[in-house]
């Protein structure tokens, strides 16, 4: 970072013109300006190639960010496993020839953005001031009963903070559990009557047993359909053994599933997501003893798992509780003009102000 907001000029100096060129760059440039600067964040070793193991530093430091994990020890060790799903939503397509890793093109690494979209809030917030408020650097609260096991608990708080890039804020509060399998058995009116209290958004999760782990963003409670309903804030995302969040594409709106109790063949009692009836981009039957995950256009996203047909062995249900969204101009100070005022100031420096008069 210090390189970066320097020019790369490797007199160890950092002006104020320096500080005011990168923030402008970083908060008031192009969308390519700001992706651009953060790619190049990315190349931890300075050689102008970003590998494997830049990302990984970069991961490593970012989970010890938001982790708040002080001891050096832990630091090290802590994320080993964690860090390798996210890498392993990583592409690197270029060829080094003077290195012993590939390379992630600029390409690559929107593409890693677009499947992490909390690695890309928190890595494009780093020149804002720190605080729990800073996009990116959230973990909803997980609550759960104090009877239970922490053991058995599928959502980490890495995931939890995975899942969360997609939302906004206010989705970011308190996550409470309201079904767990291990705990209420495998029963899909258990899971019905368990979460018919709750109105709000939940966050489905399954580990099936190939020990692959993954689920849905429900925007809408779980509510006899005969068709798809939802809305365009649902999405698939994967956990492990790779990190990946899939939102609607706008091919369709064939967006959440809830059938109970229907006896026709075309209405497949049960739950899920995205593609169509039969051939959904995940389906747990009402018996949640099988179901099925196909690659679908709604979300743009593959099997989730590593076949077709899935067994659960691990379902977890958690209820989102969304604060009431606060005064709009909370978030950002002043009024108008002199928030304009603050910007042309910073543009001024730069010499961009006047550019067009």
């Amino acid at each position: 970072m210090f390189d970066l907001v320097t020019q790369e000029r490797k007199d160890q100096r950092l002006t104020f013109e320096d500080l005011v060129v990168a923030k402008a760059t970083y908060e008031k440039g192009t969308k390519d300006e700001i992706e651009e600067f953060i790619f190049r964040l990315l190349d931890v070793s300075g050689d102008n190639f970003i590998t494997r193991s830049d990302l990984k530093i970069v991961m490593i430091a970012i989970f010890n960010n938001i982790l708040c994990i002080k001891d050096s020890q832990d630091r090290s060790s802590s994320h080993e496993d964690i860090v390798n799903i996210f890498l392993n939503a990583a592409k690197f397509s270029m060829h080094n020839e003077g290195g012993t890793e590939e390379t992630m093109s600029f390409e690559d690494f929107r593409n890693w953005c677009t499947h992490l979209p909390s690695v890309k809030k928190l890595l494009g917030s780093l020149l804002l001031p720190p605080g729990s408020g800073r996009p990116g650097s959230q973990i909803p609260k997980l609550l759960t009963s104090t009877a239970i096991d922490s053991n058995i608990i599928l959502l980490r708080k890495e995931y939890a903070w995975h899942i969360g890039g997609a939302l906004s804020q206010h989705d970011l509060e308190d996550w409470n559990l309201l079904y767990h399998s291990s705990v209420n058995g495998l029963s899909f009116n258990t899971f019905l009557g368990n979460i018919s209290n709750h109105a709000g958004p939940t966050v489905l999760i399954i580990k099936d047993k190939e020990g692959y782990i993954y689920g849905g963003y429900a925007s809408q409670p779980w509510e006899r359909h005969a068709d798809f309903y939802g809305d365009m804030k649902c999405y698939l995302f994967q956990l492990n053994p790779v990190a990946s969040i899939f939102r609607p594409t706008g091919a369709n709106n064939n967006l959440q599933w809830c059938a109970i109790n229907f006896t026709s063949e075309d209405i497949p009692n049960g739950i899920g997501f995205g593609g169509r009836v039969n051939h959904f981009g995940l389906f747990v039957s009402a018996n949640f003893d099988q179901g099925h995950t196909f690659s679908c256009t709604t979300f743009g996203s593959p099997c989730l798992s590593k076949t077709n047909r899935i067994l659960p062995e691990v379902i977890e249900c958690w209820g989102v509780t969304q604060l009431a969204t606060q005064d709009k101009h909370d978030a950002v100070k002043g009024t108008v003009l002199e928030r304009f005022k603050e910007d042309r100031n910073m543009l001024k420096m730069v010499g961009l102000a006047n550019s067009s008069e």
